[in-house]
């Protein structure tokens, strides 16, 4: 018998059904007020199970604060908006002391709490900040705490940003730095929506009648569903693949492409192995089943890997387009034999 197998709890299909439930009421409940994108809305929720962030891009007015905003609500969760802007400083996000007088006279020290310090960030336009202010976010996102001065405050749980960035507009902005980027799970692209998606958004925001988004689940059962999700297995040969996959995405590797060594100047960090093989956890509990494979993996291979490819001055001058390296590299990827 191998790992993977024994590693199988005796109630994983129970499990599994579980899981599955819990993903489809929040989508269902999440579809009341967003209106179509269902790979977007599937892929916060895998994030959100698989306790990582999301970073949306999509120019203005598709949705995408809309989308944190409702999810937040069906969790009924303790939700946080911060409008990122070049003015903004570190302690307006994290917080600061702030200096109060004592009932019985004197003064004292007290720690004001920052926008941060909640279960459900959206980071609006994450990209307008400095990056001394984008820098505060990210011992918040990787560690889930935050220090002033010497005090260390830990973060409520569950907790995950959304971050969101216009790709258009780049005046008066800050691109994320490599550090920053590769601390979320995921980057997914919001496109325009569809013609029949138009309509549907026209019935729901121009009539009297209004969707109400109502709480179908909780903080403490979305850690559950997270622990269901770590406990899914993962062979042998589906770790080596997801391993040679982000191995692809680095020049010079044994497995990188043409274009890669090419066009590519980074590729993926383990970070980007990790997100490959905890996204394909939910994917395949999505699917029914407690087990990961290869196409599971293929299928989350586009929004975790595509923001952890850093194009060369070549890249970037030719436009070649990060999913179609991904595209490639998939194509020519050999999965494992048993």
């Amino acid at each position: 018998m191998s790992q993977a197998a024994e590693n199988v709890p005796a109630d994983a299909e129970n499990q599994a059904k579980r899981f599955c439930e819990v993903f489809n009421k929040l989508k269902t409940e999440v579809h009341k007020a967003f209106v179509g994108q269902d790979e977007i809305v599937e892929s916060v929720l895998s994030v959100l199970l698989s306790d990582g962030h999301v970073l949306l891009e999509g120019v203005p007015g598709l949705g995408k604060t809309l989308l944190a905003h409702t999810l937040a609500q069906a969790l009924d969760l303790d939700f946080s908006r911060i409008q990122f802007t070049p003015d903004l400083m570190p302690a307006d996000i994290v917080g600061t002391m702030v200096l109060h007088e004592k009932e019985g006279g004197g003064h004292e020290l007290r720690f004001q709490e920052g926008p941060v310090i909640s279960n459900f960030i959206l980071a609006d336009e994450i990209n307008r900040a400095t990056p001394k202010t984008q820098s505060a976010m990210l011992e918040a996102m990787q560690e889930r705490q935050v220090s002033v001065a010497r005090h260390t405050i830990h973060l409520p749980q569950p907790f995950i940003v959304i971050a969101t960035q216009n790709p258009v507009e780049q005046d008066g902005t800050y691109p994320l730095p490599e550090a920053q980027l590769d601390r979320f799970m995921v980057k997914l692209l919001v496109n325009y929506p569809s013609e029949e998606e138009y309509l549907s958004i026209l019935g729901r925001t121009t009539s009297l009648h209004q969707s109400t988004v109502e709480p179908v689940s909780c903080g403490s059962e979305i850690m559950q569903m997270r622990e269901i999700a770590r406990t899914v297995p993962v062979s042998e040969q589906v770790q080596r693949y997801a391993v040679r996959l982000a191995m692809a995405t680095q020049p010079g590797s044994e497995y990188a492409t043409e274009s890669i060594n090419r066009s590519v100047a980074l590729g993926s960090s383990p970070r980007g192995v990790q997100s490959l093989i905890l996204l394909g956890k939910v994917r395949a509990l999505v699917g029914g089943r407690f087990a990961v494979s290869c196409q599971d993996i293929r299928d989350v291979a586009a929004p975790a890997l595509r923001h952890r490819i850093m194009l060369s001055f070549e890249g970037v001058s030719a436009r070649v387009d990060p999913d179609e390296l991904i595209r490639e590299i998939l194509a020519s990827l050999k999965e494992l034999s048993d």
